[in-house]
């Protein structure tokens, strides 16, 4: 399902959700403004509450394009065979209305944390699975493991945190950021040859598709992709503090050498702390939204 051409085609979520649907007339002056303010998305959009740094310029070395069509490919593949093995859940399935429904809240945010996201052609799928794991992919592919729901018994403010972080991890461009950096060490002086024909990094990128699923950020990464996330669901009218309960629950489900998903996404009293610092910059957005 491509969630952007719903938005696009005027279905707003005051026929599934609420609050009501006035809230998207009062939000698009910040949609605008942002956009504008962020043409280069080199920092924190205007009106942003949470504070981060400037993406790493080094990202540019690779082409944003070339990366979101490998990473399409990759998805595509992926949910080919959950289909073939009767994994990946139906629309009509109440879960993945849900996703839908949490999804439409929150892409309408996106843009001012990168322009390029106003073209992404956003899709969000369920595969059943015993997997405590979410993802998005460069360009808006997101999918939800049925695990992370049922075996965390996430609430809907803690699964927009989930979406909220990972659609942050693709604004952010962090897996372009780490392609670079890999290419920067792998090719070395060549780099600068490989970059006028594509050759060795258009191959680089195909080959990190299969590798976007297991990709390990760094600190400062998850720290972005933390509070990014966090402002995405406050803005989506999703309640803050359940950010906080979200990695609460994640670090008790640590036990026993732990979730897929604390491989790529460690928990930890510090990243708890960061959250709870953060939650009253957001606070606001959240009540706006509600009203």
């Amino acid at each position: 399902m491509c969630l952007i051409c719903d938005l696009r085609s005027g279905h707003s979520l005051a026929a599934t959700d609420t609050p009501d649907s006035h809230r998207w007339s009062s939000r698009r002056g910040f949609l605008l403004a942002a956009a504008a303010a962020t043409a280069g998305a080199t920092a924190t959009p205007v009106l942003g509450q949470v504070s981060v740094g400037p993406p790493s310029r080094l990202r540019q070395l690779v082409p944003a394009e070339m990366l979101e069509n490998a990473a399409s490919q990759q998805y595509l593949q992926m949910m080919q065979q959950a289909q073939s093995q009767g994994a990946l859940l139906p629309e009509s399935h109440p879960q993945v209305r849900r996703l839908h429904t949490i999804a439409r809240r929150l892409i309408p945010h996106a843009s001012p944390w990168n322009p390029r996201a106003r073209d992404w052609k956003w899709q969000v799928q369920l595969i059943r699975s015993d997997q405590i794991n979410a993802f998005c992919m460069p360009g808006g592919k997101i999918g939800f493991f049925t695990g992370i729901l049922d075996q965390l018994k996430l609430d809907d403010d803690e699964t927009a945190m989930i979406m909220g972080h990972e659609m942050a991890h693709a604004l952010r461009e962090h897996a372009r950021e780490r392609l670079a950096k890999s290419s920067a060490t792998d090719i070395g002086l060549r780099l600068g040859a490989s970059l006028l024909g594509l050759g060795d990094l258009g191959n680089m990128a195909a080959g990190l598709g299969s590798q976007l699923l297991t990709l390990k950020y760094s600190r400062d990464d998850e720290t972005d992709a933390d509070l990014v996330g966090l402002e995405l669901a406050a803005r989506g009218a999703y309640r803050p503090q359940a950010s906080v309960s979200l990695w609460q629950k994640m670090a008790r489900a640590g036990g026993g050498g732990g979730p897929a998903f604390l491989s790529t996404h460690p928990s930890g009293p510090n990243r708890i702390r960061e959250l709870e610092a953060n939650v009253p910059k957001v606070q606001g957005l959240f009540e706006a939204a509600r009203r």
